[in-house]
């Protein structure tokens, strides 16, 4: 299995940092439901930022599984040190430096996988954060700012001679965004190129495609992101599948009913009412996407304005849904929308 420092993963299958997405709630949950490994929403390491209420929920890991990992996001190396040593004092046994995202606004400011263009800032970002903290450091990046110009083969030699002790890599360039296929071969060439843990993302939506990208680049893992949205039991399919070839039969909806509602009792907690009201709509929306008059659901749920109008909603939906089967009954109207 692989190991980061000290931690032992109990499996490969990692959840993605996602911003406004992998919060304190989805990832205990996911780890609950068969995830090894997840890492937090992306921080700022601005210090006029990280003192702001939405950063210190995103460092928020009371009662989570170990180990505890927080991803920061910058251009600036001593303000990158800084966030890491932020975020060890409370309690981070894991920092992730973001160098994949796309994102506009974050390319935008030179950080995220807009740091592919500048290999000497990328040297000085992890020195200084290797340096700066006695917890294991991991990178993220993309295979290149563009398709005429990937070097992830050199960031991932350099990050690893300095120590770095994983590295992600999404099998796109920056430019390519979330278009196309990912790069299965480059992540391959970069395994091929380095001792340390690589972990294989982008495109993985099923248990067959973890297993086809596990043998394919020889990764040490595989990250999983948008697939999980709204599916966080896909990690324990995966488990299921790759322990046994053979796939679990999908969740009946009274499971899947218990665990958004839980789902959201965590959220309402951890946001309180009126935040965690706004946040819950689009998880309820990924829950219901693709089944049999979520069109009409998902449209009445973002007008509701309270926890309870929430959770009644939700119950009303799925108590229909479960007197007509046992099992999700997906729309030809909204197969559309379904998520893979």
């Amino acid at each position: 299995m692989p190991r980061i420092g000290p931690f032992e993963f109990a499996n490969p299958f990692i959840l993605a940092p996602m911003a406004g997405v992998t919060d304190r709630p989805f990832r205990q949950l996911c780890k609950e439901l068969g995830a090894g490994y997840a890492v937090s929403e992306m921080a700022a390491s601005n210090p006029r930022v990280m003192a702001s209420v939405k950063t210190a929920r995103r460092m928020n890991h009371e009662g989570e599984m170990e180990p505890k990992a927080v991803q920061i996001a910058g251009a600036d190396p001593d303000m990158l040190a800084e966030a890491a040593c932020f975020n060890v004092d409370r309690g981070a046994q894991i920092i992730d430096i973001n160098m994949g995202c796309p994102a506009k606004k974050i390319c935008n400011v030179m950080a995220g996988s807009a740091l592919l263009k500048d290999e000497p800032l990328v040297s000085l970002i992890l020195k200084a954060v290797v340096g700066a903290v006695d917890v294991p450091v991991t990178l993220k990046i993309r295979t290149g700012w563009d398709k005429q110009n990937r070097n992830a083969i050199a960031v991932a030699k350099m990050a690893e001679d300095i120590g770095v002790q994983a590295l992600a890599i999404h099998g796109r360039t920056r430019a390519c965004a979330y278009m196309g296929d990912a790069e299965y071969d480059t992540i391959a060439e970069v395994k091929a190129a380095i001792a340390i843990p690589v972990i294989a993302n982008g495109d993985i939506t099923t248990p067959e495609q973890v297993k086809h990208v596990l043998d394919y680049t020889r990764a040490d893992a595989v990250m999983i992101g948008r697939a999980a949205q709204g599916r966080p039991w896909m990690f324990r399919e995966i488990n299921h599948y790759l322990d046994t070839g053979t796939h679990l039969p999908p969740p009946e909806v009274r499971e899947i009913h218990r665990v958004l509602v839980a789902h959201l009792h965590d959220l309402y907690g951890f946001y309180g009412e009126q935040r965690g009201v706004r946040v819950a709509r689009k998880h309820i929306s990924w829950y219901s996407k693709g089944l049999a008059g979520s069109a009409a659901f998902r449209h009445a749920m973002n007008q509701l304005e309270t926890c309870q109008e929430q959770l009644d909603a939700v119950d009303a939906f799925f108590n229909e849904l479960a007197d007509r089967g046992r099992h999700l009954v997906y729309s030809e109207d909204d197969k559309k929308d379904r998520v893979a």
